[in-house]
């Protein structure tokens, strides 16, 4: 009974993941039509619960088509389909439909395991959405029945009852936690490996500068420049310079890597850049959106090393305002890579090189950060929970990084760059009305979300003022800051951030709500954003004067539609990776009990986070021997007979009773309730 629920609960995940604001009530419901008619078809991208039953998400639609199992046709998980409504469901309204045709085959790859037979060889896919085994036609060398291995699917005629592959690569006697990583890449349709040929553009790179390269670049080789990054960074894509210029004056310069430089539209490299359109952070690798020698070497701002960048230059007064800013290539020398903990220990008064820079930088970063947040910025101050690995990839210890001012000290920096940027978009499209560029848009919250939360809130003494935005920001902060150290901080963080709108890119600029501006776009991680490239190309073209094509209107909106959808996948796919973290973790810990806070409330369970190790588990009504009613706009069961309650927030002593891998599934049982 778990199974199933669990099941359910995936894939109603899946759905939302996808959803759009637009339209309520049926897609593809004709405006003034009869009851029961409906538009000839609609085209969205499916998706596939584990048993069989398919949805198609369609842009601009609030609920998807659910397609019963025998009604996908030939479609595979993200395939782009074409799907007519049939009916709407009696009880909960859901259109339901069925697949007319594939409009476009994702670029699937999946983990197998062979069953090789006498006359025919079939891939059976380990990842439940896949319905239908592969046939595979030619023979794969020193494999057996059995064996795991990478698959491509390469066909799929519509009259052939199974989808046509060949093996990439074999997995037998691999390490099964590193498949595991490789399959949650593939799941959410990242590739493994680069294609040969971008493989090959790549090789022939190579870093010279020349005349010309001089001539159309500021040369800032001889102001003093440092990279501040995490310990186990490859690639550094930002940098920051200072240079006192006297009479009380201060330049600043962001320096961003220039990834354009090398990444050429139309090119192979390109396309895959797009195609990925952002890099993927898994506990023990990383999937890159670019290969490693642009990502880690010619690109990355290595110490010592002429490089080519993309900046923003700054001229400060003796009160840290800025008076004037520039925008343009440039060729930058990075003398010192300091790591967050360095600066953290120059900061908090300990000796180290360049003191006197870094502290003045610091400096600088604390007023724009006053400044932003007494302009309405909302202070959701990150916390990562991390694992610490050892050389096999098995997690042994468990980290919080909170942030710390040597963080913040680069935040603020990037923050400024990006704001200056999409300003300065926004100045020549006032001369220019088609000029489409990818902001960085953040909605206002939705009351009818925002209203539960605050009553939730309510309850622990954490009053809300709804009048406008402003307040509600106020009310944000002051929250936060309040409840510092108590154990329900985590918890009202974490709903507060669900309360929100979702960040996405968009040439439609709105603001982002949450930084509080007016214009903002992505510009400082072109090693990891594909936005970042194509806000590095429009702002040189604007520079240059040259006059882009505008010819397809849609083509830049399709671009940040692709690269919000790649941003959600790719956090998908880092939410799982440290999932299957806590469970490998919490493997050893079976029967043990610990303190724990619940953390989230359904109608079948809740779930539960360890205070000692803050891994996740559920705790199934089954289990709790009485029927409950799920309050779900308190987030609290309530036990019709015992009037037990079960709130988020809510202190408990759990036993660990199952770790499941292959689901990345922790299981508690409930010892005790406060």
């Amino acid at each position: 009974m778990t199974k199933k629920r669990k099941k359910a609960r995936h894939s109603s995940a899946m759905k939302n993941k996808k959803k759009k604001k637009g339209t309520q009530g049926a897609p593809g419901k004709k405006r003034g039509s009869g009851k029961g008619q409906f538009s000839p078809s609609v085209t969205g991208v499916i998706d596939f619960a584990p048993h069989g039953v398919a949805f198609v998400m369609v842009d601009g639609m609030t609920v998807d088509i659910k397609i019963a199992k025998n009604d996908t046709k030939n479609a595979l998980p993200g395939d782009t389909v074409e799907a007519t409504i049939t009916r709407i469901g009696k009880s909960n309204k859901r259109p339901h439909g069925k697949v007319l045709r594939v409009v476009k085959r994702a670029n699937q790859q999946l983990i197998c395991r062979l069953d090789m037979g006498e006359k025919h060889i079939f891939a059976i896919p380990e990842n439940e959405k896949f319905p239908n085994d592969i046939f595979i036609p030619k023979k794969p060398a020193n494999l057996k029945t059995g064996d795991r291995c990478l698959v491509q699917i390469t066909d799929w005629h519509p009259k052939s009852k199974n989808p046509v592959g060949e093996v990439l690569e074999s997995f037998a006697g691999q390490d099964i936690h590193d498949i595991a990583m490789k399959e949650i890449l593939l799941e959410q349709g990242f590739p493994l490996s680069f294609p040969e040929e971008v493989m090959k553009e790549t090789a022939a790179m190579k870093f010279e500068i020349t005349k010309e390269d001089l001539a159309e670049r500021r040369d800032m080789r001889d102001t003093f420049t440092i990279t501040i990054d995490p310990f186990d960074a490859k690639d550094f894509d930002d940098a920051i310079s200072y240079k006192d210029l006297g009479d009380g004056k201060i330049e600043l310069g962001v320096h961003i890597a220039d990834v354009a430089h090398y990444v050429r539209p139309g090119t192979a490299l390109d396309k895959e850049a797009y195609a990925r359109a952002t890099s993927v952070y898994l506990p023990d690798r990383v999937s890159p959106m670019l290969p490693e020698k642009i990502s880690n070497e010619l690109c990355s701002l290595r110490p010592n090393e002429d490089k080519f960048t993309f900046s923003t230059v700054f001229i400060l007064d003796k009160k840290l305002e800025i008076i004037d800013a520039w925008i343009g290539r440039t060729v930058t020398h990075s003398n010192h890579r300091f790591t967050y903990e360095d600066v953290q220990e120059i900061l908090e008064g300990n000796e180290g090189e360049y003191k006197k820079e870094v502290l003045a930088m610091n400096e600088i970063s604390r007023n724009l950060r006053k400044k932003r947040f007494d302009k309405g910025a909302i202070n959701f101050a990150s916390s990562e929970v991390r694992f610490r690995l050892d050389d096999k990839g098995n997690p042994i210890e468990l980290v919080v990084k909170t942030s710390q001012a040597s963080h913040q000290l680069i935040e603020e920096m990037m923050l400024l760059a990006n704001r200056t940027t999409a300003e300065y978009i926004g100045q020549q499209k006032k001369k220019n009305k088609q000029l489409q560029y990818p902001y960085r848009i953040h909605d206002a919250p939705d009351l009818d979300r925002l209203i539960p939360f605050t009553k939730f809130a309510g309850k622990f003494g954490y009053n809300f003022d709804l009048t406008d935005n402003h307040t509600i920001v106020r009310s944000f902060n002051s929250m936060i800051e309040k409840s510092k150290g108590v154990p329900e901080h985590q918890i009202l963080h974490t709903l507060g951030i669900r309360t929100m709108a979702k960040a996405i890119y968009s040439t439609n600029n709105i603001g982002h709500y949450g930084l509080g501006f007016s214009d903002y776009s992505h510009f400082t991680s072109p090693i990891r954003r594909y936005p970042d490239v194509i806000a590095h190309r429009v702002l040189w073209n604007e520079l240059q004067g040259i006059k882009q094509d505008f010819t397809k209107k849609n083509q830049a909106e399709e671009q940040c539609a692709h690269c919000s959808e790649q941003e959600r996948a790719a956090t998908s796919c880092e939410r799982t990776g440290n999932k299957y973290k806590q469970v490998q973790f919490m493997e050893q810990y079976i029967g043990e009990e610990f303190e724990g806070v619940i953390s989230g409330v359904a109608s079948f369970g809740f779930w539960c986070q360890t205070i000692d190790h803050m891994c996740e588990g559920l705790i199934s009504v089954r289990e709790l021997e009485e029927e409950f009613i799920f309050d779900e706009e308190n987030y609290m069961l309530i036990g019709k007979t015992s009037k037990r309650k079960f709130q988020m927030g809510q202190k408990i002593r759990i036993q660990v009773a199952a770790a499941n891998l292959s689901k990345r599934q922790l299981d508690y049982d409930l010892v005790e309730e406060d």
